[in-house]
């Protein structure tokens, strides 16, 4: 009996423990279910419609089923279903990361870098300036209020204006068709010619008589010119005594008046003296024109300025140093350095001896200078005056208003200064475009 009523009271505690544990566990009855897969949660009916708005491109659009209570508890994971078709439209203005480059031209893709370009179809004219007083000294502290330019006689604007030095890219010309004596007096100044250039320069050496031979390339001034100047000093120049017609030494051996060799009396024809200084300054403007477009170009040669045998016209040397802005220094040695040598020649005219002339035409057309001189210490100093001058100009420019063509244009450089000389070149030739 006792053993039965233990059990019964086992069996009651352990029914009251069920029911305490039931009963904490049950979720309170105001509150729906929670959403599954096979029963849906029921829409509250004073609840109201949710608030469409357009979907954004990182959000999705909602489902055709209606969204569950606010104050539902999470969710568990359902069964996956397939997701329903984007029927918002799409938004009227892109977020900016996606905007295309157009949308913001000047700013993004190539339309920042067209700010950059130079066109090529514009006529760009530089203009070196050379200002000097009446006693030969350069003028320096001039503006670009001081210079006028007139191109075809029509006023420019001047849109680049500088008076820094620039680096020079110099070909410098020999005249070995001189007699040996000018020759001989032209080698010793050789030191004083490398001496004149700096180490940001580049020189290319060239001798010319009958022909024009390069002795060095264009490289910066170091030991391989030196040794090519050096070598220079060997150089001798042409016999150019008035030629032998007549007399005993005009023919060979003769027995009363007659030649020993030959029944026929021989023609002597006096030789002509080639002196292709047009093909020699052709030569290095070409060579010129191939170098940096950052650096003076110029031409140093030293002559008597005779000219005879080339195939190159004066008119086509012209064309190369006008389009390239290649400026032509002299340095006038033997006669035509003698005063009034020039001019005398222009009215006698030797034949088969050329004119003497060429060197003032060559210079004053591209705004250099010819520097006549007799002595070697004259002709040293000859080398620093040019180059220093070339070194430190004006460089004027602008934007021609004509089209691009082939046709000569003049020009002329005003200076609105007292008791001064202005050197530039009197035109130019327009390069075709994309040079």
């Amino acid at each position: 009996m006792i053993h039965k009523r233990l059990w019964a009271g086992w069996l009651l505690t352990l029914v009251c423990c069920i029911a305490v544990i039931a009963a904490q566990q049950q979720p309170p009855q105001d509150v729906p279910d929670a959403p599954s897969a096979s029963k849906p949660a029921e829409q509250l009916p004073s609840a109201p419609p949710p608030i469409q708005r357009p979907a954004t491109p990182t959000e999705k659009a909602p489902a055709d089923n209606p969204a569950p209570p606010r104050n539902a508890p999470a969710p568990e994971a359902p069964a996956p279903t397939p997701e329903a078709p984007k029927t918002t439209p799409e938004p009227s203005t892109p977020p900016a990361e996606a905007a295309p480059e157009s949308s913001t031209p000047g700013l993004v893709g190539e339309s920042r870098n067209d700010l950059f370009k130079i066109v090529t179809n514009v006529n760009f004219v530089l203009v070196p300036v050379t200002v000097k007083d009446y006693d030969g000294r350069l003028v320096a502290g001039l503006l670009p209020k001081d210079f006028t330019v007139l191109e075809d006689g029509k006023k420019q604007s001047l849109k680049f204006f500088t008076s820094d030095p620039f680096p020079l890219s110099a070909a410098v010309i020999l005249d070995l068709g001189m007699p040996d004596v000018a020759v001989q007096k032209v080698n010793k100044t050789f030191a004083a010619l490398q001496g004149a250039f700096s180490q940001f320069d580049q020189v290319a050496f060239y001798t010319y008589s009958y022909t024009v031979t390069q002795i060095t390339d264009f490289a910066a001034v170091n030991q391989k010119l030196a040794e090519a100047l050096n070598q220079a000093k060997s150089y001798q120049g042409s016999n150019n005594g008035p030629p032998v017609t007549s007399g005993p030494l005009a023919s060979g051996p003769s027995v009363n008046g007659h030649p020993i060799d030959s029944p026929v009396q021989p023609v002597v024809t006096p030789p002509k003296q080639s002196r292709v200084l047009n093909d020699a300054m052709l030569k290095a403007a070409l060579e010129l024109s191939k170098q940096d477009k950052t650096r003076r170009k110029i031409i140093i040669i030293i002559s008597d300025g005779r000219e005879f045998g080339s195939k190159a016209g004066y008119k086509d040397v012209m064309k190369v140093l006008l389009s390239n802005n290649i400026i032509v220094y002299g340095v006038g040695v033997e006669g035509a350095a003698l005063p009034g040598y020039g001019k005398l020649q222009r009215l006698t005219h030797l034949p088969r001896y050329g004119y003497s002339d060429i060197l003032p035409k060559y210079a004053n057309a591209t705004g250099g200078e010819v520097f006549n001189e007799l002595s070697s210490s004259d002709i040293e100093l000859a080398y620093a005056a040019g180059t220093v001058e070339a070194r430190n100009q004006y460089t004027l420019g602008y934007t021609t208003r004509l089209t691009p063509s082939s046709t000569y244009r003049q020009i002329e450089i005003r200076v609105h200064r007292l008791g001064v000389k202005v050197y530039a070149k009197d035109g130019y030739y327009p390069l075709p475009p994309g040079r």
